[in-house]
């Protein structure tokens, strides 16, 4: 079992640490920091209070076991004490089961807005359309939430569906919630470039990052080379006047960004740069190169349609999480953005695998 109190005391003097740097001027001075301790303190904040709460029960149930077991109490005072002790002892082991819960180590990320990379994979034409209904699936998730979409760079096909898009996810704790959706998402349905047939199945790929500012995550200039030239395909007349195209190279890592799809040189810059940082953080959390390019295979598979981390089945109107073993008969409504209860289920089922090893390692 958790040693409670141990961890109750750790918490509560990281958070006083925390507390007395946030007064410190030079902290106050330096934003960076200023900012992750603010983070923190307000990480730690509900921890904190639910720990005190806990301590006070303690307190109380002690009050109670020693009036029963003092024989100058009159047996009026004893059965009062007795009621009383059932009551917090039962409060006491639900406070317990929440400090456990609160526990659990957080994602550093979690509260950070996201990129995501949608691309159709195999399956041609309809996997394609599939990664514009997963893009559409989304946007309407993330309008329910309150956050804005923004596309970053997209490269439809002929016939509505997307080759790759890159789109940025902003509001409150975005990650937290869509960081399970990396992965090869499967269709089964009659293609919709086909009046009837068969059902065919093809597959989409999702990549969720974490998106840095500078201010979160620095990336040496140095390190950077830059080539600019003139945009192809549609976007205007300035498309193929001005080298308004930017393709950046992460020299380290050879992570390549290519982006043409602002008005402007510095528009494309700023918008490759936001996706560069994204992967060269993703690149350095794998440590190196070979581990990232297996890691990175195992989050997106290769796309084939054998791999998956969910089936979307029109003709049932079925969706599967492999993952969690969730089935929903519910695809119509899941289509339009009400992910909920999938994304509910996944984030209890990662904080119940959390828990329980750590509870396995307090053993």
């Amino acid at each position: 079992m958790l040693n409670i109190d141990e961890q109750i005391d750790t918490f509560i003097a990281r958070y006083q640490e925390v507390a007395e740097m946030l007064s410190d001027p030079d902290v106050i001075s330096d934003q960076k920091r200023f900012r992750d301790l603010s983070r923190e303190e307000a990480d730690l904040r509900p921890k904190v209070e639910a720990f005190k709460h806990y301590r006070e029960i303690e307190e109380q149930i002690d009050g109670a076991k020693e009036i029963l077991n003092d024989s100058d109490s009159d047996d009026e005072m004893k059965d009062l004490a007795k009621l009383e002790l059932s009551d917090l002892e039962g409060e006491e082991e639900a406070l317990q089961d929440n400090i456990k819960r609160l526990m659990i180590p957080s994602d550093p990320n979690d509260d950070k807005n996201i990129i995501m990379e949608i691309r159709g994979a195999a399956g041609g034409d309809e996997a394609q359309i599939f990664a514009a209904d997963l893009y559409n699936m989304y946007s309407r998730y993330a309008e329910s939430q309150g956050w804005k979409v923004e596309v970053i760079s997209a490269s439809p096909n002929d016939v509505g569906g997307y080759k790759e898009i890159i789109i940025s996810i902003t509001g409150e704790k975005v990650f937290s919630k869509l960081k399970f959706e990396s992965g090869a998402h499967r269709v089964q349905r009659v293609p919709k470039t086909e009046s009837q047939g068969r059902v065919h199945t093809s597959t989409a790929t999702v990549v969720v990052m974490p998106e840095f500012e500078a201010l979160d995550y620095e990336i040496d200039d140095t390190d950077i080379r830059t080539d600019v030239y003139r945009s192809s395909g549609a976007g205007g007349q300035h498309i193929n006047k001005t080298s308004s195209a930017v393709r950046l190279t992460h020299i380290p890592t050879g992570i390549v960004v290519a982006m043409q799809d602002q008005r402007s040189q510095q528009q494309n810059r700023e918008k490759a740069m936001m996706i560069l940082r994204a992967r060269v953080y993703d690149y350095y959390e794998s440590q190196n190169e070979e581990q990232y390019e297996s890691e990175r295979k195992d989050l997106v598979g290769t796309g084939d349609r054998s791999e998956r981390i969910r089936t979307y089945n029109y003709p049932q109107n079925r969706v599967t999480d492999h993952r969690i073993g969730l089935t929903i008969q519910k695809l119509d409504r899941i289509m339009t953005g009400e992910l909920d209860t999938i994304i509910d289920a996944l984030v209890l089922a990662d904080q119940t695998e959390k828990l329980e090893a750590l509870s396995n390692d307090a053993i």
